[in-house]
């Protein structure tokens, strides 16, 4: 098995990468297209902002090899955000396939924008076992609860997991959260 990383010029592509080899998972990092036809699913990381991320994708012509993937996906922050249909982030158009957009946390919350530390995500149904605490480093966030499978609490209610169809997304990183982010890469992989 191997895992195709998608570059789309984030800074957390060799987290994800060695957070892989620990597992024990093959995996390139890569933005061809023709290397990805060789793999058996796909990681959408994202460290920036939404805008810098689509402006990688449409440039290289992986948005549209993307909204043809059939195989397993997973986005990660920015990556799972890009999953939405819009992003206030750069009043950016995304990837479109999940309903919903993607909203800015509000300065006079109360709590630090961005949010950056770990926090709990309490999942439904046949997620359960991934409830847990994960790091987290984000200032947009979406609380569309269509295809919502994980949620937290910061000022208000937002998601956390998503998963529609072949397409699973995770506001947290996994690559930073220690032993439950690697049982989360593990459960992901048991989807390919």
């Amino acid at each position: 098995m191997r895992i195709g990383i998608i570059d789309c010029g984030g800074a957390n592509l060799n987290s994800i990468f060695y957070s892989l080899q620990r597992l024990g998972i093959d995996s390139i990092i890569t933005n061809s297209i023709k290397d990805l036809l060789n793999v058996d699913g796909y990681i959408l990381p994202g460290v920036g902002s939404a805008n810098v991320v689509m402006n990688s994708l449409i440039k290289n012509k992986l948005d549209l090899f993307i909204k043809k993937i059939e195989k397993p996906t997973l986005g990660i922050c920015v990556g799972m955000q890009v999953m939405y249909e819009y992003s206030e982030e750069g009043n950016t158009n995304c990837l479109g396939l999940i309903e919903g957009s993607v909203k800015k946390f509000k300065q006079n919350s109360g709590l630090p924008v961005p949010q950056m530390g770990w926090n709990k995500v309490n999942c439904i149904d046949n997620y359960k076992n991934l409830s847990n605490f994960y790091y987290f480093a984000n200032s947009f966030y979406t609380n569309n609860t269509n295809s919502a499978v994980g949620s937290s609490e910061y000022g208000h209610q937002i998601t956390s997991i998503v998963h529609h169809n072949n397409f699973l997304g995770c506001q947290f990183h996994p690559e930073k959260s220690s032993l439950a982010g690697e049982r989360f890469l593990e459960e992901f992989v048991k989807l390919i």
